[in-house]
Formats: structure tokens, C-alpha cells, sequence
């Protein structure tokens, strides 16, 4: 490991959940800092969601890299937003499936 980790923020659709957790558990292991969506529970308010929203998109920027958690090669709209955000700003992406 060097002095700093790499930081990886990871995107995906929430209904990966386990996908996701899978991702961040096995990120973690190789010693890698994890950002991860926030994990909302029950409805969600549009005011919440563009608060959780924004809020990614900030992970995004702490970010060395972006990883997309798409199984089966799904991106949803939010992830296609949030893929275009980090290229914009210059991060690269990868991908766990094909797209």
C-alpha cells in the first residue's frame, strides 16, 4: 500500500445493493478507499433525493476513479448522469460488466 490509497467512488443503480456492498467489501480488502452511494431505505422525497444526489456527485470530485457497478451491463439514467460528471472532470471510469 502506498501513503495515500487510492480512492474509487462507486456508482450504480440501488437496486445492486448487494452488488455494491460486494464491490465495497472486496475494494476495501486490497486496501483501497471506498466512496459509496448512500443506502436510503423507504420512500424517498424528490428534495432527498437531489440531496443524495448532489451528494455523490461530490464523492465523485474526492475521487481518484469511478467504478460502475452494472451487472448484466445496466446503467439507469442517475449513473448515465453520474458517468458523464466524472469523465467531465476528467476521472476515469471502468465498469464491472460489459456495456
Amino acid at each position: 500500500m502506498t501513503d495515500r490509497p487510492e480512492i474509487v467512488c462507486l456508482c450504480g443503480s440501488a437496486r445492486f445493493v448487494d452488488e455494491l456492498r460486494a464491490a465495497n467489501r472486496d475494494l476495501t480488502f486490497a486496501g483501497v478507499i471506498v466512496l459509496a452511494p448512500g443506502e436510503v431505505d423507504g420512500p424517498v422525497t424528490p428534495e432527498q433525493k437531489a440531496v443524495v444526489d448532489a451528494l455523490h456527485l461530490r464523492k465523485i470530485d474526492l475521487a481518484d476513479r469511478v467504478l460502475v457497478v452494472n451487472p448484466g451491463g445496466y446503467v439507469g439514467d442517475s449513473t448515465r448522469r453520474e458517468i458523464a460528471y466524472a469523465r467531465a472532470a476528467g476521472k476515469p471510469v471502468s465498469f464491472t460488466d460489459p456495456v
